[in-house]
């Protein structure tokens, strides 16, 4: 019997009761990705291996375009005025995150200086500022599947990135899924490379020197995923 003459089970369950009534309840994210294949399957395979419902993520591919600043916009609009056909209400979420590549975009500088002049800017519903934030990979996303093999910090081309990730995944193309998959398992050390990069000085604003900041995503996926346990 527990302490106060109740079954130890009963009391169990009256604690988790407690813990969930005090919980916060979990971010509403809406991540907005370059392209509509490789990156947003990939954050996509995420969400549904943690079993996130999609009223508090939404990942969607930016639907003008693949350079930066049509992205940022296209979620600003996203955002503000939502989407019936994509069951998104407007201003429906605590957090925006745009992700794209360096590549050889001409808006890319200018898609950060959007992105830095929203976040904090905007209300969601319950009238709470919203962040709205980049994520990005220099020169393009393969970079970061890379690191979960090996690091690098010699500027390389995309063509480069995508060549030498065929090392270790033999027949890697854009547009395939099962990347989490495969990769998971060597999430700390790309996390742990992605950070030497940063400590090295390599910058998103810089833009030539190898860099990502997909694993901060990453990581708040796994956040959110604690907080619905």
């Amino acid at each position: 019997m527990g302490k106060d003459g109740q079954p130890k089970h009963r009391q169990a369950a009256r604690e988790l009761l407690r813990r969930k009534a005090h919980r916060q309840p979990a971010e509403r994210l809406l991540i907005v990705c370059e392209g509509s294949k490789t990156e947003p399957l990939y954050l996509g395979e995420i969400r549904q291996q943690l079993r996130l419902p999609s009223a508090n993520v939404q990942v969607q591919p930016a639907a003008h375009g693949t350079e930066p600043l049509r992205i940022v916009e296209y979620a600003e609009r996203l955002f503000t005025e939502g989407q019936r056909a994509l069951g998104i209400h407007a201003r429906s979420f605590d957090r925006v995150v745009v992700v794209f590549d360096r590549d050889e975009h001409h808006t890319y500088h200018a898609a950060q200086q959007r992105v830095a002049a929203l976040n904090g800017r905007l209300e969601n519903d319950e009238r709470v500022k919203a962040p709205f934030e980049a994520v990005v990979s220099v020169p393009c996303f393969e970079l970061w599947l890379l690191l979960h093999f090996e690091d690098v910090f010699a500027p390389l081309h995309r063509d480069e990135a995508i060549a030498q990730l065929r090392g270790h995944l033999a027949g890697y193309a854009k547009g395939q899924g099962s990347h989490w998959a495969v990769t998971r398992d060597r999430l700390d050390v790309a996390t742990a490379r992605a950070n030497a990069l940063a400590a090295a000085g390599h910058t998103a604003e810089d833009g030539t020197q190898p860099y990502t900041n997909m694993h901060e995503l990453v990581h708040r996926l796994l956040h959110l995923k604690d907080q619905a346990a």
